[in-house]
């Protein structure tokens, strides 16, 4: 049986666009088992796949916010990634900090070369480095880099992430759900929230009931001001993220901006509607079936910018992508 240990630790996009590659190790490796190093948050992502032995958690953010707890949590986590020899350690992430955490580990470490890694440095980690170009979508680079390691073709067929949905919570919410995944990280990436309410009002209008789940106190408030007075949008309590994913195999149809829960969405198949400002769907868009790209048309789009260098607060892009533009590519494929 051949072991490999998997370092990605975060984020929740990131930690998705890694499933495929295990799907396909596995059906070429039929004895393959797979351990995975990831951040606690993203825990549970790993054991909806079959191949997935074992899951190591590594909170590495919050030993940066707080480096004495490694005092007491250390010890464990270093006993635990170096109970088992390895036959390979691969560094999906190409990050210095991922890099770090492959050496505590007992075996040959893999990863990508210092002209495609993030991180210059991290490549010095490896014992071997796998050179596989930049400019190529994140899922089909991480696709490369474990066939290359382990010593596989890589197959033609579509990726298939192996989430095995049937451990999925499934939630009585009704039936003609559409979700609204209106919460990213970037100021850059959020459509307009007038834009939101009237998408809302529209879908109403044609007999939907509209969810609009949250993640922190800022998307909670956000989601209050999208719901309005339609009282047929109704603003979720707090999910977990296996909740949100039982949600998501029971939709309709999900509209989302460029974040973990549009790839998320992608990975188990439900139809989605995914808006890109600022970043490019090509390296990084959500793949899968029944996805749908709508990207504004402005000649700086993607900038790949947090901060918008034209307008501080609503990047004037989104202008481009109107809530009827939106609806009708969410019509098209309900």
């Amino acid at each position: 049986m051949k072991r490999v240990l998997v370092v990605k630790l975060s984020s929740l996009g990131d930690v998705i666009h890694t499933l495929p590659a295990l799907t396909e190790a596995k059906q070429q490796l039929k004895q393959i088992q797979f351990d995975w190093v990831v951040e606690p948050a993203f825990a549970e992502i790993p054991t909806w796949h079959k191949a997935v032995n074992r899951v190591i958690t590594c909170p590495l953010r919050k030993w940066r916010k707080a480096p004495w707890q490694l005092l007491n949590q250390g010890p464990p986590f270093l006993k635990q990634i170096r109970q088992t020899p390895y036959d390979a350690i691969l560094d999906a992430q190409g990050l210095i900090k991922s890099a770090w955490v492959a050496t505590l580990a007992k075996g040959p470490r893999f990863g990508f070369d210092k002209d495609c890694v993030r991180e210059f440095l991290a490549s010095l980690f490896y014992h071997q480095q796998f050179n596989i170009p930049k400019g190529q979508h994140a899922l089909d680079r991480i696709r490369q880099l474990f066939a290359k390691a382990l010593n596989y073709p890589l197959s033609p067929k579509s990726p298939d992430y192996g989430i095995d949905c049937c451990h999925l919570p499934h939630l009585d919410d009704g039936d003609n759900l559409l979700l609204f995944f209106h919460g990213t990280t970037w100021q850059t990436k959020h459509w307009p929230e007038l834009y939101w309410q009237h998408l809302a009002k529209q879908a109403i209008a044609k007999g939907f009931k509209v969810l609009l789940p949250w993640g922190d106190e800022r998307e909670y408030a956000r989601a209050k001001r999208i719901q309005a007075d339609f009282k047929a949008a109704i603003v979720l309590p707090r999910l977990s993220l296996r909740e949100i994913a039982g949600l998501i195999v029971k939709a309709k149809a999900i509209v989302a901006l460029d974040s973990g829960l549009s790839h998320l969405a992608a990975a188990i198949g439900t139809p989605t509607v995914t808006l890109y400002g600022p970043t490019d769907p090509l390296l990084t868009g959500a793949r899968g079936m029944a996805q749908h790209h709508l990207k504004v048309a402005l000649p700086c789009a993607p900038c790949l910018r947090k901060k918008c260098q034209y307008v501080p607060l609503q990047p004037p892009c989104w202008q481009d992508l109107t809530p009827m533009r939106v609806w009708q590519a969410l019509a098209a494929i309900l």
